[in-house]
């Protein structure tokens, strides 16, 4: 499944609202599941967790038989602290204000329902999913090595902090093998294999490129010599 698809759970006890909201859910979110009370929906919330999926968006009613909204958002923020949610409610009152102003809320709806400003809020909590995940997507595919450099998967490119560092062929393929293997000293025999293709390879070849490498990352040098053994990038650098 792509993590660009959008997921939402409504949980709502009235058919009505029920039927109502997921017809209008449906034209803007990829996948919209039901749940009829707080017990379910914390159920079907929880389920999906065990199968690693998450949702988006959780859209509630407060007053729900069995586990009520409230209850069950306090249920759910101890399994996703960051959980965003919109909430649909008949009535709406201080206690219930206060108690979601420290919540990751982005509306509140009250029946009957305005459909209108329904829609737009709606469209706006699935553009403010979407630039997440795209975030998301791009953080995920950067490497940390330290301080200074950060290597992007996608691209293949490393920066020294904004700016791309220029490397040739042989530069970055000896980069990739270290980065495919952060934390493992790699010997030069396996270098020789993974980039010449040659374990005969002579070795003042391969320490030339090497040293280029090195000289091109001299600012905040992460490529560790174990004189005798290999090369090492100990291992990603947490800020």
């Amino acid at each position: 499944m792509s993590n660009m698809k959008t997921r939402v759970l409504l949980v709502e006890d009235e058919d009505v609202a029920r039927k109502t909201l997921a017809f209008y859910l449906n034209t803007i979110f990829d996948e919209v599941v039901l749940a009829c009370d707080g017990e379910e929906g914390f159920s079907i919330l929880k389920e999906n967790i065990d199968k690693d999926q998450t949702f988006d968006l959780v859209l509630t009613d407060l007053k729900m038989p069995n586990v009520d909204g409230m209850g069950m958002i306090d249920l759910i923020r101890e399994l996703i602290p960051n959980q965003r949610f919109i909430i649909v409610s008949a009535h709406k009152n201080e206690e219930d204000l206060l108690k979601l102003i420290n919540l990751r809320v982005l509306g509140y709806f009250l029946k009957p329902l305005n459909i209108d400003n329904m829609m737009e809020m709606l469209k706006k909590a699935k553009e403010e999913v979407l630039e997440d995940k795209k975030e998301s997507n791009a953080n995920s595919n950067l490497v940390t090595l330290n301080k200074t450099y950060t290597y992007d998967l996608s691209s293949n490119k490393l920066y020294n902090n904004e700016s791309i560092v220029k490397l040739s062929k042989k530069e970055l393929d000896i980069l990739q093998v270290l980065i495919k293997a952060i934390g493992e000293v790699i010997s030069v025999e396996k270098f020789k294999e993974a980039v010449w293709n040659d374990i005969q390879t002579n070795d003042s070849a391969f320490r030339t490129v090497m040293k280029r490498l090195k000289d091109k990352v001299i600012d905040d040098d992460f490529i560790i010599s174990h004189k005798g053994y290999g090369y090492i990038i100990e291992k990603p650098f947490i800020k």
